[in-house]
């Protein structure tokens, strides 16, 4: 194909915007169908079935007449439970695989969907056996609220012409408006097709050593973003937790592997997950995948999500979203919990007047009027 009739696989093509749309629509569903089986005993490893079958699922009923268009996972269902941050999904063989939930644990779910390589994911928060009547308080109720204002903020700062590190600045004033951080090095990626570590990034708290260095990038029209939130009431920073990593992907970087199992294992995980993250335990020999992996992952060529932990007196708050940059503004495709004032109830608040002014602010941009041409005197 020339390049003159190459496909536009920007949100410029009203087509991908509705591959992303309906992605998100399967994305927001499946999303409400966990976060609502949450609840007291049920085991985490249910939940992240529950969630990757329903995305299955909801994608069979999804451009079911083009049989060659690609559909899938586009981010296996996780279930982090208090002061393990993000990434866990156990597999049958983990020691923690019947891991149950209990009244009052913070439970982060995240989980994606795919068509044609256009993704739509989605996170959120809650806490289990919370209401109005029994509403979170304390540390929680804070990492919350800063998640989720937060995560407003960063929708009205992605317009096109603004600066990847006044988003830094700005979610950095709200965390500590609530007395809490973002989550050290966490990243938000430009998305592409296929790809949901895009070459455009925003830091929401980057270590010392990044501070000087982190590439600045401006905000275009027609641009994909994965936004993540991640806020804990310490003091940001995580650390590698000991429970087994069991998500996975591709990098994109090439390597001849050495070991048969490793290139067995590459091909498979090429030809069954393509670019996204996939879990272990959808692998058809967990055995063989692993044992394929401990090559892939030593040489770069598979990248994997490391369970990460905080501290277990603190609390952790997740917000993740799509959003579609355009001429606009700047649209959410995909909702996680609603946030309700009358069960997160923290006694905090933003007092910064040109925060809240931001706030305040539509998430769609005022088109300028356009001048009328001067009259012209008749002859």
């Amino acid at each position: 194909m020339s390049a003159a009739t190459k496909t536009d696989t920007t949100i410029a093509n009203t087509n991908v915007v509705t591959k992303y749309k309906a992605a998100a629509d399967v994305t927001n569903s499946v999303l409400r169908k966990v976060i609502s089986a949450c609840k007291v005993d049920s085991k985490i490893i249910d939940l992240c079935k529950l969630g990757d079958a329903a995305i299955e699922l909801g994608l069979s009923t999804q451009y079911t007449k083009d049989k060659n268009l690609s559909k899938g996972i586009a981010y296996p269902t996780s279930v982090s439970v208090n002061n393990i941050v993000c990434h866990y999904a156990p597999s049958e063989n983990d020691a923690t695989s019947q891991q149950t939930l209990k009244n009052g644990d913070v439970v982060r779910v995240q989980l994606g969907a795919h068509i044609d390589g256009y993704a739509a994911v989605s996170g959120g928060t809650v806490v289990i056996g919370s209401s109005a009547e029994s509403p979170v308080t304390g540390k929680t109720a804070d990492a919350i609220a800063a998640a989720h204002y937060a995560a407003e903020a960063i929708q009205r700062m992605i317009k096109p012409g603004n600066k990847n590190m006044a988003v830094t600045e700005k979610v950095q004033k709200i965390a500590s408006a609530f007395g809490c951080k973002p989550i050290e090095n966490m990243l938000c990626h430009e998305q592409k097709q296929n790809d949901l570590d895009g070459q455009k990034q925003i830091i929401l708290n980057p270590a010392p050593e990044n501070r000087s260095t982190f590439a600045t990038c401006e905000f275009a029209p027609y641009e994909v973003y994965l936004i993540d939130v991640f806020i804990t009431s310490g003091d940001g920073r995580t650390k590698k937790s000991e429970l087994r990593t069991n998500i996975y992907k591709k990098t994109g970087t090439t390597y001849q592997l050495k070991m048969k199992s490793a290139r067995a294992t590459f091909s498979d995980i090429s030809k069954t997950f393509g670019t996204f993250p996939f879990t272990i335990r959808s692998c058809e020999d967990e055995r063989q995948t692993r044992m394929g992996l401990i090559e892939c992952t030593k040489m770069g060529v598979v990248q994997a999500f490391d369970i990460q932990e905080e501290k277990s007196s603190e609390s952790v708050a997740q917000v993740t979203f799509t959003a579609l940059v355009t001429p606009n503004g700047v649209e959410r495709i995909t909702q996680g919990v609603a946030f309700d004032s009358k069960v997160i109830q923290t006694e905090k608040k933003i007092e910064d007047a040109e925060i809240r002014q931001l706030l305040e602010t539509s998430t769609k941009i005022k088109k300028k009027p356009v001048a009328k041409p001067a009259a012209v005197a008749s002859a």
